[in-house]
């Protein structure tokens, strides 16, 4: 594919330029129809006479319906952009990008989206998704699996598609409630996609930030200790990668306790762990749920974090992390990169 790409950026490079430019329509419309054509050409920073011509002929191609609400995506505009998705890697150079990535982190695997969620929204939904179809392809039978809160699992969570493929399937929180979001509490995502997968879910009615003395009592609970047993048993760990002083403030820590945090290096913070530029974990939060050892003994994880602002974050919970599968952006993925060679 690389040396067909080659020629045709030779011989017909205004090509390239039109596809590239009408799956970004395309793709924009998908992630937030319905949708205006002002708000469209907004959002892409295109002249609104460009962004008529170009509906224009989508539409006569059936890959979008127009109406009052605004503009949709058809069924045969659907299977348009998940054809297309691969060849517009190769365009953007994004599977040498994860690979390079992969390399540089010492991951498992890395799955990169094209674009920046800090300066387009669709970014965020299409990260999801690229986590929810991964997550989808190595589900099996018996399978456990723990997940952690936020609204970056949550576009996972909601761009999983409902299926009854799967047997048995158990579905839990990975820690306590942290926020006060009812709609990204990992409780609730966890019954969500337990739903969507046919499968059944255990819920943890215990608040993220407690002390080791109320831990102690909540874990006598006969329903509690069921569910942490189960938490402990599982193979699968879906999270998110915060910045550290961010998630310590949601958290509710002390200011004294940030500033011991900065003092430490701490600069990523996953499923109550704080992490140093290195990986090195400086500070974990009491937690029922998934610890640090627990961790080490899940098989698979899927962390899915994006944007310029976090990757730092990034890098410290993911570096030398051989189960790891990264789902990011283009943005992030190059920044880590351009980050890696600086330092080295």
């Amino acid at each position: 594919m690389q040396e067909i790409l080659r020629l045709q950026m030779k011989i017909i490079p205004e090509l390239i330029e039109t596809l590239e430019k009408r799956y970004s329509i395309l793709r924009t419309i998908y992630f937030n129809q319905p949708i205006g054509r002002r708000i469209l050409a907004n959002k892409l920073e295109l002249g609104e006479r460009i962004v008529r011509t170009e509906i224009g002929f989508l539409k006569a191609q059936n890959l979008i319906n127009i109406s009052a609400p605004g503009m949709t995506v058809t069924k045969d505009g659907e299977e348009v952009l998940e054809h297309l998705k691969g060849y517009i890697h190769e365009i953007r150079g994004i599977t040498s990008l994860e690979d390079d990535l992969k390399i540089c982190l010492g991951v498992n695997r890395v799955i990169v989206v094209p674009g920046c969620i800090d300066t387009d929204n669709a970014v965020l939904k299409e990260l999801g998704k690229a986590a929810a179809n991964y997550l989808k392809s190595i589900i099996k039978d018996n399978d456990i699996l723990a997940l952690t809160g936020g609204s970056t699992i949550k576009e996972v969570v909601d761009s999983f598609p409902k299926t009854s493929q799967y047997k048995n399937i158990l579905v839990v929180p990975s820690r306590g409630g942290m926020g006060k979001k009812m709609e990204t509490l990992a409780n609730t995502l966890a019954s969500v996609l337990a739903d969507k997968l046919n499968g059944s879910y255990n819920m943890l009615h215990v608040p993220e930030n407690i002390s080791e003395e109320v831990l102690g009592t909540l874990m006598k609970e006969k329903e509690i200790k069921e569910t942490i047993d189960n938490i402990h048993k599982a193979n699968i760990f879906l999270y998110g990668i915060g910045k550290a002083e961010d998630m310590a403030r949601k958290r509710g820590i002390s200011e004294a306790q940030i500033e011991e945090l900065k003092s430490l290096g701490a600069v990523g913070e996953a499923y109550g762990c704080y992490f140093n530029i290195h990986g090195e974990v400086v500070y974990t939060t009491p937690t029922l749920g998934i610890t640090l050892c627990d961790s080490g003994r899940i098989n698979t994880h899927i962390a899915v974090a994006g944007g310029r602002h976090k990757v730092e974050a990034i890098i410290a919970a993911c570096i030398n992390q051989k189960k790891v599968t990264l789902v990011t952006d283009e943005s992030a993925a190059k920044e880590i990169l351009a980050f890696a060679n600086f330092s080295a």
